[in-house]
């Protein structure tokens, strides 16, 4: 994780191991790169660097450890983030993103989700939750020993669309315990999706926490009972609904599904257009108790189980 003087112009060094950094180059040669970090002077071998961004002045970028050259800046309302990202390799991805991704569990089961801001917001499938009000979030945070889960039991369902099997959750604080920024994922452009390249999946298939699988897209548009998903090679079991689909940039390209359990290769993905539609129209969807139209789809009573004619009982009249 590296920091940038506010103010300053600086250039940003990528290096080929997918790390960078940010200072004031002073001498460049077909050798090595004199770099001004503010407190101390380096030199970095011309044979290590992968790309030199110049960055304007007074731009603070994202502090996520990787390659991030610049994160947008969301007017309003917008809650998620998007941001122009190198591509990377599946380890490092995993190890920049895994914080965001999370466990969605309910009385009625359990599956997976993402984080899109800092806030709090998440991501999950509309059936993780269907005809759920009690779920908590388990986010998986970073320590000295590893990544340890923590739970909030406080979550706010904020919007859902069964139609497209989405749903928009918050995580609230709980008394005065406010909780403190989540690490978030940025979302991709389908316009960028080509079939055959490299995709994982990050998820909770079958209770097996931060469980990663890799796969490539079979193709972006398929049809499927009316819907358009992606369809990929990656796993997605039960548990991992709701999680979400990386690029090797990092970008979420779309929210993991379903698949077919005993048929390899088969999955599908809720393409990312689909979901920042989503995000971006909320409150046409958005949850409330007391509205019968809120998401929810009530079962209909079941049949009868005694099939006997009823039973011939007359009423005494009222003359009686």
């Amino acid at each position: 994780m590296f920091a940038v003087l506010t103010g300053v112009s600086a250039e940003t060094i990528t290096l080929k191991d997918g790390h960078e950094i940010k200072g004031e180059v002073l001498k460049s040669n077909n050798e090595f790169i004199v770099l001004d970090l503010g407190f101390d002077v380096i030199r970095v071998p011309q044979k290590d660097v992968l790309e030199i961004v110049e960055a304007d002045e007074g731009v603070e970028p994202n502090e996520v450890s990787g390659p991030v050259l610049t994160e947008d800046k969301p007017a309003g309302e917008q809650l998620y983030r998007t941001a122009i990202l190198e591509k990377t390799t599946i380890e490092k991805d995993a190890e920049r993103f895994g914080e965001a991704v999370v466990m969605v569990s309910s009385p009625g089961g359990q599956g997976s989700g993402f984080l899109i801001n800092e806030q709090g917001y998440l991501i999950t499938n509309y059936h993780v939750i269907a005809q759920e009000t009690l779920i908590q979030v388990t986010v998986f945070q970073k320590s000295e020993a590893g990544f340890e889960p923590r739970k909030y039991k406080k979550v706010r369902i904020i919007a859902l669309n069964p139609f497209v099997d989405l749903a928009l959750l918050k995580i609230e604080s709980e008394g005065d315990n406010e909780p403190p920024p989540f690490k978030y994922v940025y979302m991709g452009d389908m316009n960028e999706v080509e079939v055959g390249q490299s995709v994982f999946a990050i998820g909770n298939p079958l209770g097996l926490t931060r469980t990663v699988s890799q796969g490539i897209v079979s193709t972006k548009n398929r049809n499927f009972e009316g819907r358009l998903y992606i369809q990929t090679t990656t796993d997605i079991n039960p548990g991992n609904s709701g999680g979400p689909l990386f690029n090797l940039k990092g970008e979420v390209i779309g929210v993991t599904s379903m698949g077919y359990i005993y048929l390899g290769g088969l999955n599908f993905a809720i393409p990312c257009d689909v979901v920042t539609r989503f995000i971006d129209n909320w409150d046409a969807f958005a949850y409330s108790e007391d509205n019968p139209n809120a998401g929810f789809r009530y079962l209909q009573p079941g049949p009868r189980k005694n099939h006997d004619k009823p039973l011939d009982i007359t009423l005494p009249s009222l003359e009686d």
